[in-house]
């Protein structure tokens, strides 16, 4: 199936009226299937990249467009002065994959807008103002979420930032032990630091972490906006057994929606209990549509077993890579994995598209191709992936 125009007259167009903001791909996608998408000219792509970690269900999922469609011909939008049944089941499902004692969930609409929240929520309730990230880290670009983000340009082109954001080394307990006390609000991090490079925080210190919030005062927040959702094969990356870290805060984003725009921040229930009317807000935040789509996603990845395949295919791309030669290993866990070469990935990303497959690169590691894939992914696609990567580095 082809477009009616091609991919440069779609491209031209775009490139006529919008501000030029992203780096675009020679491609112009117009359908998407499962782990599948396919560019105005014709061509099919195997997608690794899942439009930058979102397809979690796979492309256009037919439950996920089913509940989607009934929704959209019910009611597409009342915001949150009235409730709405459709709101109340994303809530409750959300709920019911959060640790155990975290049970409150503030709907919004991108990851940037979660984090920013989580730092309000962490200034509000404890009174404090000083506030860790960390360093290699990505929140977003919005100027709350940048304050707290340390990753280059994204950092550097928007200074100063909003005050009181400080920044640790990644993985570094006693730096943290070090800086943070009474005064700190809180502690944000991803577990994956996926634009820095798929560097992944053991247990040891996320646990440390716990204990240092927990002497202080701080709050310890996790922006799972890429781990989340089943991708790690966890619903929550402190979920997983060997981990069993309870931060005081989770932000998810992505593949929540498997492409419909929304985000959400889950609260323990003490945290959340201190949080007061009009303390947050957002007009389109928990609009029905998209709280349909969390519905069916979060169905989808429970029924049909996504966490445990995200997980099985991450360790088999891991082995399929492993004596490459090029390939030095891989980061990350389940489908945000991380394969490190030796060599430039940008390259071989671009490479790798004369095979029709799309993955990633990342600022924070030029040595990192990114794997983003669908959580839908099968062992034939990792076959694929690994003979052509063959090819590439030889």
């Amino acid at each position: 199936m082809t477009s009616r125009i091609t991919t440069d007259e779609i491209r031209a167009d775009e490139a006529r009226f919008a501000i030029p903001t992203y780096a675009q791909l020679p491609i112009a996608v117009v359908r998407g299937e499962d782990c599948t998408v396919w560019d105005a000219d014709g061509r099919e792509w195997l997608d690794l990249y899942g439009g930058h970690c979102v397809a979690a269900t796979g492309h256009c999922h037919p439950r996920v467009v089913a509940a989607i469609r009934e929704q959209a011909g019910r009611l597409l939008f009342y915001s949150n002065v009235m409730a709405n049944d459709c709101r109340a089941e994303a809530l409750r499902k959300i709920a019911a994959t959060a640790p155990e004692g975290m049970s409150k969930v503030f709907l919004c609409n991108s990851g940037a807008e979660a984090n920013e929240a989580a730092i309000k929520i962490a200034r509000r309730t404890t009174g404090r103002r000083e506030f860790f990230a960390m360093r290699n880290g990505f929140h977003g670009r919005t100027m709350g979420a940048l304050s707290a983000t340390d990753l280059g340009h994204y950092y550097e082109d928007y200074q100063p930032g909003v005050p009181d954001h400080r920044f640790l080394p990644f993985g570094d307990l006693g730096a943290a032990q070090r800086a943070v006390t009474e005064r700190t609000a809180g502690i944000l991090l991803e577990p994956i630091q996926s634009m820095g490079g798929m560097t992944t925080a053991t247990a040891e210190y996320l646990q440390g972490l716990r204990d240092l919030c927990d002497r202080t005062g701080a709050l310890l927040a996790f922006d799972e906006i890429q781990t989340g959702v089943g991708r790690t094969g966890a619903w929550w990356y402190g979920s997983h057994a060997e981990t069993r870290v309870r931060p005081d805060v989770i932000t998810s984003a992505k593949g929540l929606g498997s492409g419909v725009p929304v985000a959400a921040v889950i609260a323990r229930d003490e945290i959340a209990a201190k949080v007061k009317e009009g303390d947050q807000g957002t007009t389109f935040g928990g609009g029905p549509l998209a709280c349909a789509a969390v519905s069916a996603t979060l169905d989808v990845i429970r029924d049909e077993k996504l966490a445990e395949n995200a997980a099985e295919r991450g360790a088999e791309i891991a082995d399929a890579v492993k004596g490459i030669p090029g390939v030095r290993g891989t980061r990350g866990r389940g489908l945000l994995l991380g394969v490190v070469l030796d060599r430039d990935a940008k390259g071989v990303v671009k490479s790798l598209r004369d095979h029709g497959i799309l993955s990633g690169s990342t600022p924070g590691d030029a040595a990192v191709l990114r794997i983003l894939a669908p959580l839908t992914l099968r062992s034939g696609h990792v076959a694929r992936f690994a003979a052509a990567l063959r090819k590439v580095l030889a």
